[in-house]
C-alpha cells in the first residue's frame, strides 16, 4: 500500500476513536415530597445535587483546569446561589455587593474559616481542599445560609426548579451516582446511591424520588452562641434593622 493511503488509514482509523470516545451529556429528574403527610404544600425540586465517582480514578481529568472561580454573593442580606458544588481543589469567592459589612464562616463541617469583618465592594477567597459539606453563614445577619459542597470528581449537577438535572462532559464508563439535599437524612440519600453505566445508548440516569424528612434548626453564630440584634444606633457598621 503506498505510504500516502497508510496515512490516510491511519487517521480515519484515530478518528475514528474519538468519535467512539466523545463525552456525553447525561440527563436525570427528581421529585421531592415532605415525609409529613400533614404538609400539603408542593416542594420545588430544586438544589438536589448529583454526582458520578468513576471507576477508574485516571478519567477525572484535571477539576481546576481553566476555569473561572465559583462566586457566593452577598446581596440584600443573602447568598446567592444558594448550593455551590466546586471540585476539591477550587476557590469560591465571596463577593461582598451590600452596602455594609458581612462575616462570613463556617464551623461546623466540610471547610472551617471565619473571613472576619469585611466592607462593601470587597472580596475574600476560600481554598476548598477536602471534600465534604460545608454550611456557610454571616455572623452578623442569622437569615444567611448557603452550602458549598466539595467533591472529589468533576461529574455533577445541580437540579432546576422542575427538578432537571444536566450533568455534561462525561465519558462513557461505569461510575456510583450520589446524591445530596439539604432537607434529606444522610440515610435516605445513601439509600439511592447506585451503580450505573454511562454510554451513547445510556445516556439518562432515570428519574429519583426523594422524600425531604430534616428540618434544619436554627444556627448559633461563630461563637456558638444565639445572635444579638443590634440597632444601627448601637453600630452603624452592622446596618441590621
Amino acid at each position: 500500500m503506498p505510504r500516502p493511503l497508510i496515512h490516510v488509514a491511519w487517521f480515519v482509523l484515530l478518528l475514528g476513536g474519538y468519535t467512539l470516545a466523545q463525552d456525553l451529556t447525561l440527563t436525570a429528574r427528581v421529585t421531592l415530597e415532605r415525609k409529613d403527610p400533614r404538609t400539603n404544600h408542593a416542594l420545588k425540586a430544586e438544589n438536589v445535587v448529583l454526582w458520578l465517582t468513576p471507576d477508574i480514578a485516571s478519567r477525572q481529568g484535571d477539576p481546576t483546569s481553566a476555569q473561572p472561580h465559583p462566586r457566593l454573593v452577598q446581596l440584600n442580606k443573602s447568598f446567592r446561589p444558594h448550593i455551590v458544588v466546586v471540585p476539591v481543589g477550587s476557590v469560591v469567592e465571596f463577593p461582598n455587593h451590600d452596602p455594609f459589612f458581612h462575616n462570613v464562616f463556617s464551623l461546623f463541617e466540610g471547610k472551617r474559616f471565619d473571613l472576619g469583618l469585611y466592607e462593601a465592594g470587597t472580596t475574600r477567597d476560600v481554598r476548598f481542599d477536602r471534600p465534604g459539606v460545608s454550611f456557610i453563614f454571616c455572623n452578623i445577619h442569622p437569615q444567611m445560609s448557603a452550602v458549598v459542597l466539595a467533591l472529589n470528581t468533576t461529574f455533577y449537577g445541580i437540579s432546576d426548579h422542575r427538578g432537571e438535572v444536566i450533568i455534561p462532559k462525561v465519558p462513557a464508563g461505569r461510575y456510583t451516582l450520589h446524591f445530596w439535599y439539604e432537607a434529606a437524612l444522610p440515610e435516605t440519600l445513601r439509600a439511592l446511591s447506585r451503580e450505573v453505566t454511562v454510554s451513547e445508548s445510556n445516556s439518562t440516569l432515570g428519574v429519583f424520588h426523594l422524600i425531604a424528612d430534616y428540618v434544619p434548626q436554627a444556627h448559633k453564630n461563630k461563637y456558638g452562641q444565639d445572635y444579638d440584634r443590634p440597632t444601627p444606633a448601637q453600630n452603624p457598621a452592622y446596618d441590621q434593622p
